[in-house]
């Protein structure tokens, strides 16, 4: 019987990585599918965001548009405020996108809105525009204190 699960599991995962969005196994009924290519994972790429005397991190995914967005670093913007949910800036230069619209925002989400505005969310809600995410602050517990309601300027370096 334990033969029989490794075998199955050595499938699914060889299978896994020559699927691409998703795939019933042959005589099967397990459906693989493959998450969004920069939702695989957080990458250990992450960036400190200074706002007043408080830091935190932010961890990147690994998509273009994350890694842009590291090459303009370290940027200190005047954010404005927006809708008591978020800040945003526009960027010196326009960066690449794939923009999706997400069936969620955190608190804490670090996205683009077009090709040259940033945007730090600090508070979560629902959303019909559209968005390409950069990744997120870890810990944003926070962040709605630190950013407060007017329009903090916000330093993004490299940790």
């Amino acid at each position: 019987m334990m033969i029989k699960q490794i075998t199955l599991l050595g499938s699914i995962l060889a299978f896994g990585i020559a699927c691409e969005k998703s795939a019933t196994l042959p005589n099967e009924n397990i459906v693989v599918e493959e998450a969004p290519k920069d939702l695989i994972s957080m990458k250990e790429d992450s960036i400190v965001v200074k706002i007043g005397n408080q830091s935190f991190t932010a961890a990147l995914l690994n998509n273009e548009t994350a890694k842009a967005f590291k090459a303009l670093l370290p940027l200190t913007l005047k954010m404005t405020e927006l809708n008591a949910n978020e800040k945003y800036a526009s960027l010196p230069k326009h960066l690449p996108i794939a923009p999706i619209v997400p069936s969620r925002i955190q608190a804490g989400d670090l996205m683009m809105y077009g090709t040259n505005t940033l945007v730090l969310f600090y508070q979560p809600l629902s959303t019909t525009y559209s968005y390409t995410k950069l990744g997120s602050i870890i810990d944003s517990t926070k962040l709605a204190n630190a950013v407060g309601s007017g329009d903090p300027t916000i330093h993004f370096d490299i940790k």
